[in-house]
């Protein structure tokens, strides 16, 4: 049964992700969270002609891998929801060509894979799905083409600007059993602060982020401190502070926070400015890392969700202040290297097997 509560679907039989798998490029492969992606590649061009291609083959992969752990079928497959940032969802279309099952596209940039789990949960539900694949995937260099510009005009990044990974998600839903259970969706209003900086997308996201939130804890009675962790999609290190900063205006302090733009790559270390974004950023994270710690922690909630005190606070989320880089040295070792798909089985940071 589903009950609809403002803005806000509550799951009071909780539909299950039953299985998830992740799948990932060179630079997610050097990333802190390598580990735990079922597969990685050093070649962005996964052996195919064009970026746009190798995109397909993400996604496509992080499907079959999906099926594969939960030992089913594509023709079990009632339906497939998927997005990508390409023009009219070209890499979700032609992977799900080749996959046979029925396909609905979906558009919400880096929101795609929420919009897609909360649609998959809702459809599973009432009962129109038994197995629904929800999954998205992004790709830097296709991005990097379609939205700004090509990587050999070395244009300059703002010290506020994201790296769009070359990763995808997927995660089959099912109505009831085994898994990680979705308890609510709350679906989220436009918000326009009439941020202009095409290169600050943070900014950009972090009003709708902190609207959800608190359209949600209102429609449920929750507060912040009843979750062990909040986590946004894509905000990076600019839009996690603003995120911060718009809730302390309403009388509320952010302790529990994690972003996965900040969490899929080392800022530091691997010249991502504010960090990762796109549509197969939060979805390699969930299905890579979140997913996996709550299956390991038997974190199977159903709504309401009391924790029984909040995680002590990672700290505050600095600015972001480095010096501009060209595009050209951030695209250094993104272009093909040779590689192939293999495991993520890894002794240590940036060692594939």
């Amino acid at each position: 049964m589903t009950e609809r509560r403002g803005d806000t679907l509550l799951f009071h039989t909780p539909p299950v992700i039953a299985a998830q798998a992740a799948v990932g490029g060179k630079k997610e492969s050097d990333g802190p969270l390598a580990a735990g992606f079922d597969e990685l590649t050093t070649d962005n061009r996964l052996g195919q002609r064009s970026w746009e291609a190798a995109e397909k083959q993400l996604q496509l992969r992080a499907a079959r891998l999906c099926l594969q752990k939960a030992a089913l079928p594509a023709e079990r497959v009632d339906l497939a929801l998927a997005g990508d940032l390409q023009a009219q969802c070209t890499a979700s279309g032609y992977a799900l060509r080749e996959l046979g099952v029925p396909f609905a596209g979906l558009f919400g940039a880096c929101s795609t894979m929420a919009e897609a789990l909360a649609l998959g949960a809702a459809l599973c539900s009432s009962g129109a799905a038994q197995n629904l694949l929800a999954m998205t995937s992004s790709h830097f260099c296709a991005a990097e083409r379609q939205f700004r510009t090509p990587l050999s005009y070395g244009a300059v990044r703002t010290p506020t600007a994201q790296w769009t990974a070359t990763a995808a998600g997927c995660c089959l839903l099912r109505p009831a059993g085994q898994g990680v259970g979705i308890a609510a969706a709350t679906l989220g209003r436009v918000q326009d602060y009439n941020i202009k900086d095409i290169n600050n997308m943070g900014a950009a996201m972090a009003p709708a982020a902190a609207a959800t939130l608190l359209q949600y804890l209102a429609d449920t009675h929750a507060e912040l401190r009843d979750f062990d962790c909040i986590y946004t999609g894509d905000l990076g290190l600019v839009g996690s502070q603003m995120l911060r900063e718009l809730l302390a205006a309403e009388g509320l302090l952010l302790k529990n926070h994690a972003d996965c733009g900040c969490l899929l790559y080392d800022a530091g270390e691997q010249r991502v400015k504010s960090g990762g974004s796109g549509a197969g950023c939060c979805a390699a994270v969930l299905c890579g890392h979140i997913l996996p710690k709550l299956l390991r922690r038997r974190a199977l909630w159903a709504y309401p969700a009391k924790a029984a005190a909040p995680r002590q606070p990672p700290g505050a989320v600095p600015r972001h202040r480095g010096t501009d880089e060209s595009d050209y040295l951030f695209a250094e070792g993104e272009h093909p290297g040779g590689g192939a798909l293999g495991r993520a089985d890894r002794a240590g940071k940036g060692e594939l097997k």
